[in-house]
């Protein structure tokens, strides 16, 4: 069956999900193939990545950015990236909890202050994960409280300098990253 997050963004109504069933699972993710009916009445099939909702936060202190780096297996290398994250074992929560618990777990950071700044779609053509985007300010420092799986993470302050020189490197390259900057320098705006 669709995650209930998937299925609550449905909206339109627009291709018509005859049959679901699930074809891997991990305590990460989920993949399953649905059989669909599209508008014109033909037949078609999707293949579905299910993961849950995540959060990303831009810590801001004045013109610094906090940024965490680590190995990502998937494209094999190390990557400079906004902390994110998304609950263990595939559970939702909150996503202002979400939020805090990420940048507390990756940096130590505590936040005074979260503002929203937006929602991200991944990639929607394959995958029902979003993201939320959360600005936070009046920082705190604290010790990071990693997964397992986060134990080889960097955590360091930029200036939006160094920031811009990164991304035009090629150092900051994670789209949720650069989307979410995106997203702050709109804010900022207004």
């Amino acid at each position: 069956m669709p995650r209930k997050s998937a299925a609550r963004r449905a909206g339109s109504g627009a291709v018509e999900t005859l049959r679901s069933r699930q074809v891997y699972a991990n305590r990460w993710m989920s993949v399953r193939e649905d059989d669909v009916r599209r508008v014109d009445g033909s037949d078609g099939v999707f293949g579905v990545v299910d993961k849950p909702d995540y959060a990303l936060v831009i810590p801001l202190d004045g013109e610094r950015l906090h940024l965490v780096e680590q190995y990502r297996y998937p494209v094999r290398t190390r990557r400079w990236e906004f902390p994110q994250g998304t609950a263990p074992d595939r559970a939702e929560l909150d996503p202002a909890a979400l939020a805090a618990r990420e940048l507390r777990e990756e940096t130590g950071l505590r936040a005074g202050r979260m503002v929203p700044l937006g929602v991200l779609d991944v990639a929607p053509g394959q995958l029902s994960q979003r993201g939320r985007v959360y600005l936070a300010t009046a920082l705190t420092e604290g010790e990071p409280d990693r997964e397992r799986e986060e134990q080889d993470m960097r955590a360091a302050w930029f200036d939006r300098a160094d920031f811009d020189a990164m991304v035009r490197r090629g150092d900051v390259c994670d789209a949720q990253s650069l989307a979410a900057y995106a997203l702050l320098l709109l804010h900022e705006r207004h």
